[in-house]
């Protein structure tokens, strides 16, 4: 078949379904898709007999999903729906989760299924869940929704007509800021571990930059490396009388500590760069940069050779 493959980008499952496909003798192509895309007018020129998108969150338009069949790739169970799907299965702890096959249609993530597969949801970050059991499970799911829509005979299933017992997602909104932040006083461990590794493809996101609950702030001070010059060691005055300093997290008392009035010199070696780091051994010369004996006037190179012809093969003069 003559399969378009849409996607935001060709990514690790954009890659693996086109190789996939391509195995099984199907004629591929891809369009990248952004909300600017004229999707209605590039579709056509592919002429194509059904349309995968395997990693899309822009909507198809009716002037496509009408005219081709369009089948979307979801990163969730039967009855889930929404952009943050795996991000929700991460924070909220999923043992098992799934990804449909489902048909385009007006209603985003509401049309009919055409396969689903389930997957296990181990302790990792969403961006690992979605590289190996969310991309396996898509791919089991894909490659059997091509092959009953291969065959002519199969109806997909309307998800309005299924049981309450299959479905087991339902729908989400977007995973929000506010819902991914940590209260560093009150969070188990197992809670703040959830929210950071469903937050792994936005750093800092269950943080807050103020001073207050939800922040966390440090002040450790710089102690110098072993071996370093005397003139590196921050001198004992600069110090406040007790004990240093210690990192405060979640406190809403705890503030930054003010800048150190004595800055370390600017010649001072960082910590991990040794005595020894900026020795540099001497090196030979590469062959052809090595110097060769001086050569008479007038003489030639061994290599030299005074019968070769010049261009379009007339001889050169030494050879006349």
């Amino acid at each position: 078949m003559r399969i378009l493959l849409l996607a935001d980008a060709f990514n690790s499952l954009t890659q693996r379904a086109y190789a996939e496909l391509a195995d099984r003798g199907h004629h591929l192509g891809v369009e990248l898709v952004t909300r600017a895309t004229p999707l209605a007018a590039l579709v056509p020129r592919h002429a194509p007999d059904l349309i995968v998108a395997p990693m899309l969150t822009t909507v198809v338009p009716r002037e496509v999903w009408s005219t081709w069949p369009c089948l979307i790739v979801h990163p969730g169970p039967l009855g889930d729906r929404g952009p943050s799907s795996v991000d929700w299965a991460v924070q909220q702890g999923a043992e098992r989760w799934g990804v449909t096959v489902l048909q385009a249609d007006d209603e985003m993530d509401g049309g009919d299924i055409w396969a689903t597969a389930d997957c296990p949801v181990p302790d990792v970050g969403k961006s690992d869940l979605y590289r190996n059991e969310i991309a396996d499970a898509a791919i089991e799911a894909l490659l059997t929704a091509v092959a009953r829509f291969a065959v002519g005979t199969h109806r997909p299933e309307p998800q309005r007509t299924l049981p309450a017992d299959r479905l087991l997602g339902r729908p989400r909104p977007r995973l929000r800021q506010e819902d991914r932040r940590i209260d560093w006083a009150t969070d188990p461990t197992e809670t703040v571990l959830r929210t950071l590794r469903a937050a792994d493809s936005a750093p800092a996101s269950g943080t807050n930059s103020s001073a207050g609950p939800g922040s966390c702030t440090a002040a450790t001070p710089r102690t110098p490396s072993p071996g370093a010059p005397a003139h590196c060691s921050p001198p004992a005055t600069a110090r406040s009388a007790g004990p240093p300093p210690t990192a405060r997290c979640g406190s809403p008392n705890s503030a930054r500590p003010a800048p150190r009035a004595d800055p370390l010199p600017s010649s001072c070696p960082p910590p991990w760069r040794s005595a020894t780091a900026s020795r540099r051994y001497p090196r030979s010369p590469p062959p052809w940069r090595r110097p060769t004996a001086p050569r008479a006037p007038g003489a030639t190179s061994a290599t030299t050779r005074t019968d070769r012809p010049d261009s379009y093969g007339s001889p050169s003069p030494a050879a006349r």
